[in-house]
């Protein structure tokens, strides 16, 4: 007996340590992609030699370990759902044995470890340490901004911690809810987090259906349109003596004038990227021109229907299942049984829709007006903007799980502290979540296809009158 108990332990504390590994392994992978992406749009002007120098490396570590963190929350669903239908698949196969449902939960945790870790502390820490400068009357150098910097993060713990303490007794005044109100870690902080998620699904319901009708758009200038009834060397001609006139302006107009100056050579780069996209069309082959865009578009088309269509469907089961709730559905668990009615296919299908999501949801976040000048520039980015970034992004990712499983994209269950928001157990909040996204982007996709119809007639009208 002692012999099995010991075995038993060296099992546990090899797959402990195999689990460990695995997930060390893939966060670095994360780390060093966020990194690059960080330093490519990162402002090269901010890297100096002094102490601003060392600041501003700590602010890009952090800023860069939470959106790591937010390309592992984006992953993990998917990493789940496709986990499962592997052990479906090959249950017995050797190589996949490290696969298992151990790791799958252990990464849900770290995930939502980590998020509450960025968003309540490093991202606070990171930007009130970049805006420090030391007490008065302090000896000036890191220590002072730290202490200043600690100082600040306590503050607003307090601040953040008796708003929500306010706020609770206020929804939930019973006797109950009061001494739970005093366990700080048990209920205070995922109650807290729960907020934080019902935030970013609104964030999330807003950005998302402006970004489904924005894709078409972003699109359309990432490729080569078709060039129907059009004369590019004409317009080539037209374009060249666009640059040539602003070009002589600008040559002839005095350096002391200096907002003409600034004018004249907006309007030379904007010329000139006309020109640059004209070229471009212009050496394209008649495939890329004929068949890729048409065909973009459609599978663009097809995803975002699909997309309606499965919220319309969870919206039906949700008047007739509970089991179509989002929380407390008591799934099979990984690896027993497939969650998709068309087993691997179906599988891929919610992964491509997840991913499809998640990019639109970005593209609608800095389509929208109010974030618009919040959009990251390349090599002209602040470390202020890119930390602002890093937590819109990481509410975004940390939200998508739940969205995507309130909104019927998948039936994987919620694993973790992602499972156990109170609001996802509220009808009335998980249905009305449904119908205004499926309102929301059937409406921003009729105005989109639209618009042209409506200039159209505007301008008729115009010229009628």
């Amino acid at each position: 007996m002692e012999a099995d108990e010991v075995t038993i332990r060296e099992q546990n504390f090899h797959s402990q340590v195999r689990e460990y590994t695995i997930c060390f392994l893939l966060f670095a992978v994360l780390y060093i992609v966020s990194y690059f992406i960080i330093t490519r749009y990162k402002r090269k002007a901010d890297e100096q030699e002094d102490e601003d120098a060392i600041v501003n490396r700590i602010s890009l570590f952090l800023s860069t370990f939470t959106l790591a963190v937010s390309a592992g929350a984006v992953l993990l669903l998917p990493f789940s759902i496709i986990s499962n239908e592997i052990l479906l698949s090959f249950p017995q196969n050797y190589y996949i044995q490290w696969l298992n449902g151990s790791l799958i939960h252990g990464l849900w945790n770290l995930a939502s470890l980590f998020s509450n870790l960025c968003l309540f502390v490093l991202m606070p820490f990171a930007f009130f340490f970049l805006e420090s400068e030391g007490f008065a009357g302090l000896k000036k150098g890191i220590r002072a901004r730290i202490l200043e910097t600690l100082v600040m993060l306590v503050l607003l713990a307090l601040l953040i911690l008796g708003i929500v303490w306010v706020a609770s007794a206020l929804i939930d005044n019973d006797a109950a809810s009061m001494e739970s109100l005093y366990d700080l870690w048990e209920f205070y902080l995922p109650y807290l987090y729960s907020c934080i998620s019902l935030m970013g699904c609104l964030l999330l319901l807003l950005c998302t259906p402006v970004g489904l009708s924005r894709m078409f758009t972003v699109m359309g200038q990432l490729l080569v349109k078709p060039t129907i009834l059009e004369d590019l060397d004409e317009q080539m001609y037209i374009i060249t003596l666009e640059e040539e006139a602003i070009q002589r302006k600008l040559n002839g107009v005095s350096s002391t004038v200096e907002y003409q100056t600034v004018e004249l050579e907006r309007e030379l780069e904007k010329v000139k990227s006309k020109k640059t996209n004209l070229e471009r069309r212009k050496k394209a082959s008649a495939w890329e021109r004929n068949l890729v865009y048409p065909a973009v578009m459609i599978l663009l088309l097809i995803k975002t229907s699909f997309s309606v269509l499965l919220v319309a469907l969870n919206i039906l089961y949700l008047l007739v299942d509970e089991t179509a709730m989002p929380k407390g559905s008591g799934g099979p668990g990984i690896g027993n049984a497939s969650l998709s009615t068309f087993g691997f296919v179906g599988a891929a299908l919610e992964i491509i829709l997840i991913f499809y999501l998640m990019v639109s949801s970005v593209v609608g976040f800095y389509s929208l007006r109010f974030f618009e000048n919040f959009t990251p520039r390349k090599d002209d980015t602040t470390m202020t903007k890119i930390i602002g970034n890093c937590v819109s992004i990481l509410v975004l990712s940390s939200a998508l799980p739940v969205m995507s499983r309130t909104l019927g994209i998948t039936r994987f269950d919620l694993l973790g502290d992602f499972g156990r928001f109170n609001w996802l157990g509220n009808f009335y909040i998980v249905l009305s979540y449904n119908l205004l996204f499926a309102i929301m982007t059937t409406l921003c996709l009729v105005r989109k296809f639209t618009s042209a119809v409506r200039e159209e007639l505007l301008k008729a009208l115009g010229n009628t009158a």
